[in-house]
């Protein structure tokens, strides 16, 4: 009996966070508080590139790398210095830069209509091959905050060498509501 209260409850979690999608009451930035992601603003720019262009309902975002929390950048090359894990968490805090800069860009993450590409490029030796399991550490944060808004069209590619020995480097299309 037991078992099956606790899968009744279960199905209704689901079925309430099913509906809050279909009702469009999900909220990312909500979300990104109970994983714990704390958006900050981003610190100025001082270079001739900006993080983010919006034309339309479109912004395009800038290739950014994974900084953590405390300020320092992963780097080294996958197939040598990192394993996927590390890369897939370095991935991961790539995806919150690019968060941080969207939220900038835009005011506030509820206006996401739809991630629509990605572009994830991965520093690794030449006989790596696992660049989409890397990056599917990205993925994973915008399906977690976005659910099927998440969902992205996307390409994973390798190479030699990425600015200041980044582990990671990432660049996206967002599709906004007006």
């Amino acid at each position: 009996m037991k078992l099956l209260t606790h899968a009744v409850i279960v199905l209704l979690a689901l079925a309430t966070s099913f509906n809050a999608f279909a009702q469009g009451s999900y909220n990312p930035e909500q979300k990104l508080k109970e994983m714990g992601i704390e958006i900050k603003p981003p610190a100025p720019r001082t270079s001739k590139i900006v993080s983010a262009v919006r034309t339309g309902n479109l912004v395009f975002l800038s290739g950014h790398g994974p900084t953590r929390p405390d300020g320092t950048n992963v780097v080294g090359k996958l197939g040598a210095d990192l394993s996927v894990e590390q890369g897939q968490e370095a991935a991961r805090f790539t995806g919150i830069q690019l968060l941080t800069s969207l939220k900038a860009e835009i005011g506030d993450l509820n206006k996401v209509k739809r991630i629509v590409k990605v572009l994830g490029m991965v520093n690794c030796t030449p006989d790596f091959v696992q660049s989409p399991a890397v990056i599917n550490g990205f993925t994973d944060l915008m399906l977690e905050v976005f659910g099927e808004k998440g969902k992205h069209a996307r390409s994973a590619v390798g190479m030699v060498s990425l600015p200041n020995g980044i582990a990671v480097e990432i660049e996206m299309i967002v599709e906004i509501e007006d």
